[in-house]
């Protein structure tokens, strides 16, 4: 049965990184393009990582370190590349109709 559990997790993982794959494929500017590629592998990882516990339970220590790991690092990372990329300049499409900040404000 944890074979099962582990096996539907770790394919739902895959699912989700080739979603995010999709995702930057079809996003039409960096900044969206960036919440695509890390929102979805965010949890597509937690995911896999968490089917692999179920598979080497000896291992669910380790594997717990590194889930903490991506869920805190992935979305900072994400930030800082965004407001790096603001900074920098960087236009947003035509099709974004709100900010989130005046320009002066970063």
């Amino acid at each position: 049965m944890a074979e099962l559990i582990g096996g539907i997790l770790i394919l739902l993982g895959a699912v989700l990184h080739f979603s995010a794959g999709l995702g930057l494929l079809r996003m039409p500017d960096p900044y969206t393009r960036m919440q695509a590629a890390t929102k979805a592998p965010t949890l597509g990882n937690t995911l896999v990582l968490a089917g692999l516990a179920f598979y080497h339970p000896g291992w669910t220590l380790k594997l717990l370190i590194l889930i903490y790991f991506v869920l805190m690092t992935n979305p900072m990372s994400s930030h800082a590349l965004a407001r790096a990329a603001y900074r920098m300049g960087i236009p947003v499409t035509p099709q974004t109709k709100v900010r989130a900040q005046p320009r002066g404000e970063a």
